[in-house]
């Protein structure tokens, strides 16, 4: 689906429903065919402070498509003086999509937010598709995604939990898929708002989940 000749994200990235807000990650590598282009590509999205985009497929698609939702998600705000619902956004995003369905963008999207209703997840394809879930996983390092989050989740789980598991997702990933790699980058998003979590304690939570 994606040109060799473009540099693409190759890609691992997740979502995790957690009993108190949503965790989003992503790993960092993009790649020119077979060459690991860039180590270190931001795939993770803030949007206004209340959701996160971790993106997957073409780079160029991934970074236009992000700027659109945020400064529509601002301008709800703006206009509303309320942060836009996560569903909302996921629908204007997969309307957005749907649009461009027989000229795409190749991308695939997860969208995770926190907002009067609680935690919310959504995983989005290129034709537009919004589908809800507890958990999802994009990109080429998906497969390896699914095997842990299939084992290791349950409802109810804290965030703490939801980051050590989406940490462990990530580095299986890593480990068994060509196009994923670089860093993992991990964001919470709860009542407190957006946050992303540091190389520092992702580091440190990697060297307990090794022992």
């Amino acid at each position: 689906m994606e040109s060799d000749k473009v540099t693409k994200t190759g890609t691992t990235t997740l979502g995790i429903v957690c009993k108190d807000g949503v965790v989003v990650a992503t790993d960092t590598r993009a790649t020119l065919g077979t060459l690991i282009a860039h180590k270190a590509t931001k795939k993770l999205y803030k949007i206004d402070n209340h959701m996160a985009l971790a993106t997957a497929g073409l780079v160029g698609d991934l970074q236009v498509l992000a700027r659109y939702l945020n400064a529509e998600a601002n301008l709800y705000r703006l206009k509303r003086d309320m942060k836009i619902p996560v569903e909302s956004a996921a629908t204007l995003m997969s309307n957005i999509l749907n649009q461009r369905k027989f000229y795409p963008y190749y991308v695939q999207l997860v969208l995770g937010g926190f907002d009067n209703t609680g935690g919310h997840l959504y995983s989005l394809d290129a034709a537009g598709g919004a589908i809800p879930d507890k958990y999802t996983s994009a990109g080429s390092g998906s497969p390896y995604v699914y095997g842990v989050l299939e084992d290791l989740y349950k409802d109810g789980m804290s965030i703490d939990e939801g980051i050590d598991i989406a940490i462990r997702a990530i580095g299986a990933a890593k480990r068994r898929d060509s196009a994923s790699g670089g860093k993992t980058n991990v964001a919470v998003i709860s009542k407190d708002g957006y946050k992303e979590i540091s190389e520092d304690e992702i580091n440190k939570r990697i060297e307990k989940l090794e022992k």
